[in-house]
């Protein structure tokens, strides 16, 4: 174990499948550093409370930040644009269709703030693996026959964590997300995990709750009844 930047102990992982609790985390939110993209090592994450997120050509960096950005599917804000859109035939959404461009495209968007890309080829393999193994998802939104936004995520069955979105054409990933929204409220999801904040999701409806609050509905520990 060594010390990180803020002298909180800083774990490293190595071949076992394990993390160490999510309280161990830093004041950024970083908890682990190393092991591996397996499918196992992935599902265990996520399932924990914990998601990947580090740059190519970078170690692998695991976080669990406090407070953490989700969405109670029934808190969806809707404007009334976009209402008009979800009427009309602008938009056509599919999904599991063509996951893995929704990742290429994903990858290749502009982050104010962000240098390159976190969807490493590695990170690329990795989610293609969950995708075939049933754990990721994928939502595609079509103008005619040309995609022009999607989202995808790992569905945890009562949770969905949200991992990346792209827009080709206005309203397009908004169209992607409400819908997904609307999907898992339907089947009786209890959040949407959207991990961090950032204003665009504050819009559609996300906010902020303690990282005790997130793991108990995580674990599936109470009902939420919001």
């Amino acid at each position: 174990m060594e010390k990180d930047s803020k002298n909180l102990p800083l774990f490293f992982l190595g071949d076992r499948l394990e993390f160490p609790p999510v309280e161990a985390a830093n004041e950024d939110g970083l908890l682990a550093v190393g092991g591996d993209l397996s499918p196992e090592r992935l599902l265990l994450a996520y399932k924990s409370g914990i998601f990947p997120w580090f740059n190519e050509d970078a170690l692998i960096l695991w976080w669990s930040p406090d407070p953490r950005m989700v969405l109670f599917p029934n808190k969806i804000k809707i404007s009334k644009s976009m209402r008009k859109v979800l009427r009309n035939d602008q938009f056509r959404l599919t999904q599991n269709t063509c996951f893995e461009e929704v990742l290429d495209n994903c990858a290749k968007v502009q982050r104010k703030g962000q240098e390159g890309t976190w969807i490493t080829p590695k990170m690329k393999l990795a989610y293609l693996d969950l995708f075939e193994k049933g754990f990721a998802k994928s939502f595609e939104v079509w103008e005619g026959d040309v995609l022009v936004g999607g989202l995808y995520g790992v569905d945890l069955g009562h949770v969905f964590c949200g991992e990346s979105m792209f827009s080709a054409k206005p309203n397009a990933s908004k169209f992607a997300f409400i819908k997904m929204v609307q999907e898992c409220e339907e089947n009786g999801y209890k959040l949407i995990d959207c991990q961090v904040h950032t204003e665009h999701l504050e819009s559609l409806g996300a906010e902020e709750i303690s990282r005790d609050f997130f793991m108990k509905i995580l674990q599936d520990q109470l009902y939420t009844g919001q």
